[in-house]
């Protein structure tokens, strides 16, 4: 373990965790390379990587500690997502039953592929996830149309005799549940920490100056990149401020006409009627927009 990882999680419980009695937050992670979960719980001297359960709405799951976390808000309006519940610390039954989880899910994979290539189904098998109790399978698959996989879960029940489950998927959740790598270099926004897609539309890459080439714009899932969502309101919000693209204003006794937005200087570039251009910068252009009003009354 390296220091970076010890100064995450203090060896000492009286050190990292809150006073007795109270509810401390801890991130979990049901599976292997997955998507980290917000958890809370009132249990002392939890320790990193210990296998607890928590409580998810189709019942009691293991999951992984992987870090505690401190100053949660207090007040519901601060928080940002709602934590699940930690209820209690795994049994060594549950803990040998959980390291075998990931195994009995490939398995599966492999089952339900080999049934699919056998019946000549045109779906794409991306996922399965087995319920911890054991009550259901869930397998999720992308496909171009509706697909008629009455005999494929016919099979695959008396394969495992439990509950199954096809879930269509669409080319977003299936890049979430993939994972790989952002233009940027880092792990995919959606399979490290979003939950629920937003909508994303190319009216936030106009607002922020982007180039409409939609290989530029588009993510792994060659649908538009869900970081455009992170800035578009600060650019929003900023260029309301603005003098607008074509507006005339004066400054200095020089009229201008406005050609250009720099929303991240707050700056803006005006052409006088000699064609000259010049950068004002946010005290210049807001005492030009005053000037303007007054000349317009």
């Amino acid at each position: 373990m390296n220091q970076e990882t010890k100064n995450d999680y203090p060896a000492k419980a009286e050190e990292s965790q809150p006073p007795k009695q109270s509810v401390s937050h801890f991130k979990v992670q049901f599976r292997p390379a997955e998507q980290l979960f917000s958890a809370s719980t009132r249990l002392q001297g939890l320790q990193k990587n210990e296998v607890v359960m928590v409580q998810t709405e189709h019942g009691l799951e293991p999951a992984r500690l992987l870090s505690y976390i401190p100053g949660w808000p207090e007040t519901p309006a601060e928080q940002k997502e709602v934590p699940l519940s930690i209820v209690r610390r795994s049994t060594r039954d549950e803990i040998a039953k959980f390291e075998k989880l990931d195994e009995m899910e490939h398995s599966a994979f492999q089952t339900c592929s080999g049934l699919i290539a056998k019946l000549n189904l045109p779906m794409n098998l991306v996922k399965v996830e087995r319920f911890f109790n054991g009550g259901k399978i869930i397998f999720y698959f992308t496909a171009e149309n509706r697909v008629d996989f009455r005999e494929l879960v016919k099979n695959l029940v008396q394969e495992f005799r439990t509950r199954v489950e096809m879930r269509q998927i669409g080319v977003r959740h299936e890049t979430k549940m993939l994972g790989g790598l952002g233009c940027c270099g880092r792990e995919l926004c959606c399979s490290s920490f979003i939950q629920n897609f937003e909508s994303v539309s190319i009216k936030m890459a106009k607002e922020q100056n982007l180039p409409l080439n939609p290989a530029k714009i588009s993510g792994a899932c060659n649908r538009l990149l869900c970081c455009l969502n992170y800035e578009y309101k600060t650019y929003k919000s900023t260029r309301k401020e603005m003098p607008k693209i074509g507006k005339k204003i004066t400054f200095s006794n020089q009229t201008y006409k406005v050609i250009q937005h720099n929303v991240l200087k707050e700056s803006i570039v005006v052409v006088g009627h000699d064609g000259e251009e010049s950068t004002l910068n946010k005290e210049e252009w807001k005492s030009a927009a005053v000037q303007s009003a007054e000349k317009a009354k």
